[in-house]
């Protein structure tokens, strides 16, 4: 276990620069902030690489448990000021405990040999959005996500949190359009469906067919659908819009697709 007092420690602003898109590409590490959300990723079997605590709370149990499974993955545990752990989160009222990670993503092969349920986002741009799908992807008993284009990185900072945890419990997929457009046959070969959101579609969401396997695809927050991502889909659907609003906030959509998903696959769910 290291002491930092130092806001020039090396190790705290590799840890700071993970905040940035670019250099967590180049390290593999993403950062995850508080207590819960970082148990939640060990007890799922992920190893961090760091573990950075509030210097004086080591005799608190649950940091004592996160210091304990950090020190039996190898991880560097960094016992550190309030002023280094407010620099490493960028926010001046720090969460007690955060965590750097190896990114973990996943080929679409894995969506293939899947016979659940996927999301797929098309260019996605707003990371509480993304986290926030990854919720409720992780409620409704999905397999993952699958980011389409140039989306916003599901292992930002800022998704990570708005998941909850849920990132560690899913399979993220990145993917250009081309390759996903691609890859379909493939899909369609396993008699997987696509359904996709467009509200040019005449089949309200509630009456179609959701039988796994399932991908279900939105667009972008506020173009929709690409027109060749739209023409792929084996069912267009619509929500019906009964205000002056012509859409909806894009995780709130998904969440109704996800559970109108789960009324129909899981009709014995209460």
């Amino acid at each position: 276990m290291r002491h930092i007092n130092s806001l020039t420690n090396t190790t705290v602003k590799s840890l700071r620069a993970l905040h940035e898109r670019k250099y967590r590409r180049q390290s593999g590490l993403f950062l995850a902030e508080g207590m819960r959300i970082v148990m939640e990723a060990i007890d799922l079997g992920w190893s961090p690489q760091h573990l950075a605590f509030l210097d004086g709370r080591q005799d608190d149990p649950l940091v004592g448990r996160l210091i304990k499974a950090a020190a039996a993955a190898d991880a560097e545990c960094l016992a550190v000021s309030h002023d280094v752990l407010a620099k490493i989160s960028r926010k001046d009222n720090p969460q007690a405990v955060v965590a750097s990670f190896a990114e973990t993503w996943h080929g679409f092969d894995q969506v293939i040999a899947s016979n659940g349920v996927w999301v797929a986002l098309d260019r996605v741009r707003d990371p509480g959005n993304l986290g926030t799908i990854m919720r409720s992807v992780d409620a409704a008993g999905g397999d993952g996500v699958i980011l389409i284009g140039d989306c916003t990185d599901g292992f930002s900072v800022e998704a990570v949190r708005a998941s909850m945890g849920a990132c560690f419990n899913l399979k993220l997929v990145e993917i250009s359009e081309d390759a996903f457009l691609a890859a379909l046959p493939s899909w369609y070969c396993r008699h997987g469906q696509l359904i996709g959101t467009s509200l040019a579609a005449s089949v309200d969401y509630r009456q179609a067919d959701w039988a796994a396997p399932l991908i279900i695809m939105m667009g972008n927050e506020q173009a929709g659908l690409t027109d060749a991502l739209t023409a792929a889909a084996t069912q267009l659907i619509k929500m019906p819009m009964l205000g002056r609003s012509d859409s909806l906030n894009l995780a709130v959509a998904t969440g109704i697709a996800l559970y109108e998903y789960v009324r129909h696959a899981h009709p014995d769910k209460p």
